[in-house]
């Protein structure tokens, strides 16, 4: 991608991101906004009919007269995003791969976090992982993740660590925080960690999908390679019978998913690589919120 293109690209990501904003802070999870708890802010000189207990005594005793403490909510929406950049991840039937797609909505929720002046932190993840940090606010900590986000994901080492980056995220996260996972969750052993996330947290599982994971067109004896373990295999796309059951198969394990996420108190979400994140994203927080 050449420089013109690529200023391009983030510039519309830019624009983007600033109608994601409104939808994350209109969205049900408006509830993160407020009521998580409180903090102290400072004190000032007592006031009748001000609650006692509210009283500072060290500082009334050092000034002679009653002070109360003052204490504000809390009311950053924190905000945590782990994505997969595995090698199953480059796979992608259209120009767009599930990795290019996950990338783009962790920049756009980056970004739209940022218009919120809400704290953002990220785990990526492939067979290790590769990079982490807390949530937290500003325009450097924005920059640091649309990096990563930009370089990332270029030479994928095998196997996907999802289950530890869903331990990793949750030693991050210090108080209640919106969780997004941008994966394609072809793993195994990440329910229990996922639902250990969801006790504290509100977590969005976003499945990357792709047209051919449920329909294979006609085209004869095509061989197929995992992109993890290097296997090879001829499989006859043009027999009818081979093609339902390969829908058969993508739909049994989509219901599976889709109730392990919900069982474990998530939030199912699928996003096809051939749509706009943007529009999708968006639809789904309005829809929350309706």
């Amino acid at each position: 991608m050449d420089k013109a293109t690529l200023a391009k690209k983030a510039s519309l990501l830019h624009l983007n991101s600033v109608a994601l904003a409104e939808g994350m802070r209109s969205g049900s999870f408006r509830s993160l906004y407020k009521g998580r708890g409180i903090e102290f802010s400072g004190v000032r000189e007592y006031l009748d009919g001000d609650d006692i207990r509210a009283i500072d005594w060290n500082v009334t005793a050092r000034m002679g007269k009653p002070f109360v403490k003052q204490y504000e909510e809390e009311r950053d929406l924190n905000v945590m995003l782990i994505v997969d950049v595995s090698r199953s991840m480059r796979s992608g039937s259209g120009r767009q791969s599930r990795l290019d797609m996950a990338l783009e909505c962790a920049s756009l929720v980056t970004l739209a976090s940022f218009h919120n002046s809400s704290p953002v932190g990220a785990v990526i993840f492939d067979g290790e992982i590769q990079f982490n940090c807390p949530p937290a606010p500003g325009h450097d900590q924005v920059m640091l993740l649309l990096s990563e986000f930009s370089t990332i994901g270029k030479h994928s080492k095998n196997g996907s660590a999802l289950d530890n980056a869903l331990l990793g995220a949750r030693k991050l996260l210090k108080k209640r925080t919106l969780v997004m996972i941008f994966s394609d969750f072809r793993t195994s052993e990440w329910g229990e960690s996922f639902g250990n996330l969801c006790q504290k947290h509100d977590v969005i599982a976003v499945r990357i999908t792709d047209a051919l994971d449920e329909i294979l067109p006609s085209v004869g004896a095509v061989p197929f390679t995992d992109p993890e373990s290097g296997f090879r295999l001829v499989l006859p796309t043009s027999s009818p019978k081979f093609r339902r059951a390969w829908r058969e198969e993508h739909d049994t394990q989509m219901d599976l998913w889709r109730h392990e996420c919900i069982r474990q108190g998530g939030i199912p979400l699928v996003l096809n690589t051939k749509t706009d994140p943007l529009k999708e994203l968006t639809r789904f927080f309005e829809a929350r919120e309706r």
